[in-house]
This record gives structure tokens, C-alpha cells and sequence, in this order.
């Protein structure tokens, strides 16, 4: 006997139409009719999975894992607090004041840090008032320029950690350029700041280099730079050519405030400077860099897959080399935010833990150019709000670095945030849904 179905093929299943067990036949992507089947059987909407979309985003675990630290950090602030520590020894007793007084402990931190980031509400005059706000920004102009350098590299798959190092060399190329020569305005400040990229490039550049032709390690070169670069400032500012004379500190002679420093963006009263220009600068062309130039569309190919970007004729070694150099020319204006900028001559400590810091900046901005720039916003305010919060309310300010660990952790395991607050993983179907099924006819 001949099969129906086969005899006539007008009579086979078509996407739209239904078939056993109330099934229907999935329609082609974007086709009309087409639908997603949701944990009710019916079907999700457009609005449904957009949300959806929303809370299996990246983005989104980011923003998660900032309320997990400070949720944490509000936590080790309470039992830090001595009120909170002694209505613990009554606390069945008399709960309410154990809870009132942890709640006034979080509470009393966490408004001075605002008070020191943000606005302080306290005083007396609009300038001092916006002047945590200022000193945000300070602290993140270092922080945004430098986790840009490392974000570069991340996207290349070279993981360089070597960008406290290219800060300090750096800051050496830009302070010598700037207490050393007497230049134009315009052209001091400038080829100060190219001094300060080019230094930041050429020590970057040599782990790329040593990576392109001997295969070596980005991670353990860099690490070995840091340490050279950290003894090579405390050497040179004990030579005759860096040390400021009859100074019992080693410290440099001071960048001539009139040609060498980054202009003052809202004059003496503020330490703000140009330099967050340049990190607005720098974020832009980070973009462009990345997305819409050749170079960028090799360095993202590069560290997606080098094999496959071998076989398609582009150079993973030249990429390797220019990445590392683009990198430390980033971290290196990030030397000279600190030389020309903030503190204006050249310290032992010109770096801080500003390289460090970075790597965390970069890692939470999803190595992307405006992620990076908030990031880096969100740690400068922590920076600066931690002063005050430690002046004002005795909290121990490596809460702080606790709040920053904890970051790091959670953006290293993003299956961790979306456990705890259950959401769904990237490109996971909605629960309950079934992929539907075409019975196929037998002969």
C-alpha cells in the first residue's frame, strides 16, 4: 500500500500548522507565526523574551556583583562597629537594638562614603559641596586610562598585569620631559604626555615582543617588570638628574604648573585637571579602535582564535606586538595623570596601586570602552569616599579592598551571581519550554 503522506506532499506538515498532541510546527526565525512556547504552554511575547534576554546579560551580572560586595562590605562594617559588637551579647534578649544599632552602623558608613564620593550635603558652600565629586573624578582619570590599556589586551587574549609597571614608567618619561626642558604651553604639556605613552609603550612593548618570538609568558614578563620598574624610580630619584636638591625626600623637582601640568578644569579650589578630558578621549578612541577599525577587527579575531586568524592571513605575532605596545601607551598616560595631573612631580609611589586596581576596572567593564569608564568611575568614588568614611564613622577602610576582592571574585564566576539570584544563563530557553516535535511519517 502507498503512503499518503508520500503521495501527496500538499498534505505534509507546514510550520504553522498543527499537528499531534496540539504540537505546532516551529515557522522559520522571524517568519510570521513564528513564536517561543514559555512554561505555560503558550506563547512568550516579544516583551517576555526581551526580558529574559535582560537577565541573562552580562551587563546585568556587572551591576549584581557590585550589590553582593557592598551587601558583604555592609555586613563586616556591622561587626566592625563596637554598639553593634555589644548588643550582640544580649541580642535574644533585646534584638531591636542589635539589629537598630547594625543598621546604624551600615547606614552611618555608607552615607559618608557618599558624603566623600558624591555630595556633601553638609556643607556650607556649593564648591565644597561638589568638591567629593571632583575628587571622584581625580581618582578615576588613573584608574579609567589604565584599565582601558588592559582592556585592549584582554580583548587580544594577552593578559597583561604589567600596567603598575608601564604607570611608573610613565610617569618617569613625563616628569623628565616636564621638570627638564623649558617649552611653549601647548607644546611642553603635549610632548610631556607623549613622553609619558611613549614609556608606558616601550615597557609593554618588550613583553610583546618577547611573547611574539619566544613564546613567552605575558603574565610572569609582566610581573617582572613591575618589580624592575618599582626599583628603577626609587634609583633614579637619588641620582643628581631626578632628585630635587637639598630635598630630604626622594622625590623629583616640581612640573612647572604654567607649561608642563595639566591645566586646573575649575581653577586653584580644585584638584581636577585635563587629564579626565584625556580619559574621555581615550575611552572614544578605545571604541573606535576596537570596533570599528582594521587593527581592532584583528585584535579581536586574534584573541577569539588565533589558529583561525592564521589561516586567514593575518599576523598574530605583529598583533601580539602592537596590542602590548597600545596597551602600555594607555597605562603610560595613566603615569602621566599622576606626574602632570594630580601630584605633579615624580614620587617612589607614583603608581600606588593604581596597576592593580586597573585590572579589576577592566575585568568588571567587561573589557568593553564605556563599561571601563563607569568602572573606573565606581572605584575612583570608592577611593574617595573611603577617606571620609574612615574620618567620620572609625570603619576600617580596607573595607574597601574587601569591596574590591569581592568584585573580582564575583566577575570571575558569573554562574555564582546568576545562582544566587537565579537567572537564567546566556542563551538558555525559558523554563518549562519544549522544543516542538514533527512526527514523520513511516512507510
Amino acid at each position: 500500500m502507498t503512503d499518503p503522506v508520500n503521495e501527496n506532499p500538499q498534505t505534509a506538515a507546514q510550520p504553522g500548522d498543527v499537528v499531534a498532541q496540539g504540537e505546532q510546527v516551529p515557522a522559520p526565525e522571524g517568519a510570521p507565526g513564528s513564536t517561543v512556547r514559555g512554561s505555560t504552554g503558550g506563547r512568550e511575547t516579544r516583551t517576555g523574551q526581551f526580558f529574559r534576554e535582560l537577565l541573562s546579560g552580562s551587563w546585568l551580572v556587572s551591576v549584581l556583583a557590585v550589590v553582593v560586595a557592598l551587601v558583604i562590605g555592609g555586613v563586616l562594617i556591622a561587626l566592625a562597629d563596637s554598639r553593634v559588637q555589644e548588643t550582640a551579647t544580649y541580642l535574644f534578649a533585646r534584638p531591636a537594638d542589635f539589629f537598630t544599632a547594625a543598621w546604624d552602623s551600615v547606614y552611618g558608613a555608607y552615607r559618608a562614603m557618599f558624603r566623600g564620593a558624591i555630595y556633601d550635603f553638609r556643607a556650607e558652600t556649593f564648591s565644597r559641596a561638589i568638591r567629593p565629586l571632583t575628587e571622584t573624578l581625580v581618582f578615576s582619570v588613573p584608574l579609567i586610562l589604565a584599565g582601558l590599556g588592559l582592556a585592549v589586551g584582554f580583548r587580544a587574549g594577552l593578559f597583561n598585569i604589567g600596567a603598575q609597571g608601564q604607570i611608573v614608567l610613565g610617569g618617569i618619561f613625563g616628569a623628565f620631559i616636564g621638570f627638564t626642558f623649558d617649552l611653549p604651553v601647548v607644546l611642553h604639556v603635549t610632548l610631556a604626555a607623549i613622553g609619558a605613552a611613549l614609556g608606558g609603550a616601550i615597557w609593554a612593548g618588550i613583553a610583546g615582543f618577547l611573547k611574539a618570538r619566544t613564546g613567552a609568558n605575558e603574565v610572569i614578563v609582566t610581573i617582572m617588570l613591575n618589580n624592575i620598574a618599582v626599583y628603577l624610580v626609587a634609583y633614579l630619584l637619588t641620582t643628581q638628574a631626578f632628585r630635587l636638591p637639598n630635598s630630604p625626600f626622594p622625590k623629583s623637582p616640581d612640573i612647572p604648573s604654567d607649561s608642563a601640568a595639566y591645566p586646573l578644569l575649575l581653577g586653584p579650589s580644585f584638584r581636577l585637571h585635563a587629564g579626565f578630558l584625556l580619559a574621555i578621549a581615550a575611552t572614544f578612541f578605545v571604541w573606535w579602535l576596537l570596533e570599528r577599525s582594521t587593527i581592532g577587527f584583528e585584535i579581536r579575531a586574534a584573541g577569539s582564535n588565533p589558529s583561525a586568524s592564521r589561516t586567514a592571513g593575518i599576523s598574530v605575532n605583529r598583533v601580539v606586538v602592537l596590542t602590548m605596545v597600545i596597551s602600555g601607551a594607555l597605562c603610560g598616560l595613566a603615569g602621566s595623570a599622576q606626574v602632570l595631573g594630580t601630584e605633579r612631580a615624580l614620587t617612589a609611589g607614583v603608581a600606588a596601586s593604581y596597576g592593580f586596581d586597573a585590572i579589576t576596572v577592566a575585568l568588571l567593564g567587561r573589557s568593553r570602552p564605556v563599561g571601563t569608564f563607569l568602572a573606573g568611575l565606581l572605584f575612583g568614588a570608592l577611593r574617595a569616599g573611603g577617606v571620609l568614611m574612615q574620618s567620620t564613622t572609625q570603619t576600617p577602610i580596607d573595607i574597601i579592598l574587601v569591596v574590591q576582592s569581592i568584585i573580582v571574585l564575583l566577575i570571575a564566576a558569573p554562574p555564582l551571581v546568576r545562582a544566587i539570584f537565579r537567572l537564567p544563563a546566556p542563551g538558555a530557553r525559558p523554563r518549562g519550554a519544549r522544543t516542538p516535535v514533527v512526527k514523520e511519517a513511516a512507510a
